[in-house]
């Protein structure tokens, strides 16, 4: 993390809810990765992830990322995320709601804290809702909506965005020995066959320092390279789908 930027790290820390941890691994070095971290693909758990956006992608220009998942075996979940916020300036209703939450995500070089507002769906009830042409605020809360409008650009309503996707993610978690915590794999798969694969892990603010230390020599011993140029997932997803849509 650049010196200039500690302060301004320092500051969200010390209001944020969560921390979670990333690194992404360059194409050419994510089967060694894998193999070197003992991961098992056979493992993994499938999920299937949904972004909705103009296909000029006035929400992701705004700061706002909307998304429905659905996950194997388990239930599905949306969530209305804007970022980048300072959690001080958030509203205090917002954050006693137990549906919303802050988390900086801290990567090599960089930080972003976001402000999301989830709720849980049923198994099969994103699935049910695109297929039937269902307008997509059905799938959203009352509090979702009206955070939505607080944030979105002025006159753009949830029914009138695009579904882009969907993208298929593969899922691994696996509790390193020498770490005691655990460790998440995703991996990404995009259409034209281009994959993301991030490393992370989630703790206290007020560990953050410590686990990043104890996470960035747990890589180091087995050889993974931390000081690659880091991918944004959804924003590459983004991008993809919204191009297609053009």
């Amino acid at each position: 993390m650049p010196a200039d930027k500690l302060g301004d790290l320092l500051d969200v820390l010390r209001e944020a809810d969560s921390v979670e941890l990333k690194l992404t691994v360059p194409e050419a070095d994510q089967r060694p990765t894998i193999a070197a971290l003992g991961i098992d693909p056979i493992e993994a758990q499938i999920r299937q992830v949904y972004f909705f956006d103009t296909p000029e992608l006035a929400l992701s220009e705004a700061g706002l990322v909307v998304r429905a998942r659905r996950v194997q075996a388990k239930g599905e979940d949306t969530v209305v995320k804007l970022r980048p916020v300072l959690p001080s300036e958030l509203p205090k209703r917002l954050r006693r709601s137990p549906a919303f939450g802050t988390e900086v995500d801290a990567m090599p070089g960089g930080f972003v804290c976001s402000a999301s507002m989830k709720a849980a769906l049923p198994a099969g009830r994103v699935h049910e809702a695109l297929a039937a042409g269902e307008p997509l605020r059905k799938l959203f809360t009352k509090e979702q909506r009206a955070f939505f409008a607080d944030h979105a650009p002025e006159g753009l309503t949830l029914d009138e965005l695009a579904t882009l996707g969907p993208i298929f993610v593969l899922k691994a978690r696996f509790r390193p020995t020498e770490l005691g915590r655990k460790v998440v794999a995703e991996v990404w798969l995009y259409p034209d066959e281009t994959r993301i694969l991030e490393l992370s892990t989630k703790c206290t603010p007020a560990e953050a320092f410590e686990v990043a230390a104890e996470m960035r020599a747990y890589l180091h011993d087995r050889g993974v390279d931390v000081t690659g140029e880091q991918a944004t997932k959804t924003r590459r997803a983004l991008e993809f789908f919204a191009d297609r849509r053009r």
